[in-house]
């Protein structure tokens, strides 16, 4: 049986493997160290372009870092979401909170607006808000399709007891989407045990740089990398495992 799988995907050239190994979507990102950023323009694009099947949903994170967005980054998420509708994607992703860690109600309801009738999912923003069922409750009556989350741990393995009374209290109300540590090894457990229909994982591989000429001790970022020769990128035939739990 073929599983609802979502591919978070770092590129448009990732987009193309993900359709390949039979994912459902997508959730197209820049700035993956940081937890996943807005991707560009010509990204956006690029992807719709290179792919025909599969949906394509843009993760609106302006930043890096936490959920509390100032004006000028609000604005910034409304244009993008604009953008979005401009190229006529499936879905954004977004999740703004208060200072005091709950979801923000009025600003959600901003976004939200702003994007339909597009698809719109809720990140692990909810993974570190204050009180979960609270929080699923208002996402709800907002009118979010779906949340992503790793039960409030720091994998969805770990976070199956979450989880699964997230989905239980959901009642098919929004979709409960797994996200963090998904893994081919463990994938069958969660969907077992917490009744999710939907996960969302990365399915990559390294890809090795095609330079001969390399100047190694020259880094292009401050972020400890293993090589500046080496890129990660999704793989079709990971992918395939996840969808059609394919022997390895």
């Amino acid at each position: 049986m073929k599983r609802i799988i979502e591919i978070c995907a770092n590129s448009a050239q990732s987009c193309v493997e993900a359709e390949a190994g039979g994912a459902s979507r997508v959730e197209l990102c820049a700035g993956i160290p940081e937890g996943g950023t807005t991707p560009s323009y010509g990204e956006i694009m690029t992807a719709k372009q290179l792919t025909s099947q599969i949906d394509i949903n843009v993760i609106i994170r302006p930043r890096g870092g936490d959920f509390l967005y100032t004006n000028a980054e609000v604005n910034s998420m409304l244009l993008d979401i604009h953008l979005c509708k401009q190229l006529g994607v499936h879905g954004v992703v977004f999740g703004c909170l208060t200072k005091e860690g709950d979801i923000d109600v009025p600003l959600m309801k901003k976004l939200i607006d702003a994007a339909k009738p597009l698809s719109v999912t809720c990140h692990r923003a909810f993974d570190v808000c204050r009180d979960p069922f609270k929080a699923l409750e208002q996402l709800i009556e907002l009118g979010c399709d779906r949340i992503l989350t790793s039960g409030q741990q720091s994998d969805a393995f770990k976070g199956i007891p979450l989880i699964k009374k997230l989905v239980e209290k959901a009642a098919g109300r929004i979709i409960i989407m797994p996200g963090c540590g998904v893994r081919d090894t463990n994938i069958d457990q969660i969907e077992r045990e917490t009744g999710a229909v939907e996960f969302h994982t990365s399915a990559r591989s390294v890809i090795q740089s095609q330079m001969e000429y390399r100047k190694e001790e020259v880094p292009m970022g401050s972020n400890a990398v293993s090589s500046e020769f080496e890129t990660v990128q999704t793989d079709r035939k990971k992918v395939s495992r996840f969808v059609y739990g394919l022997e390895k």
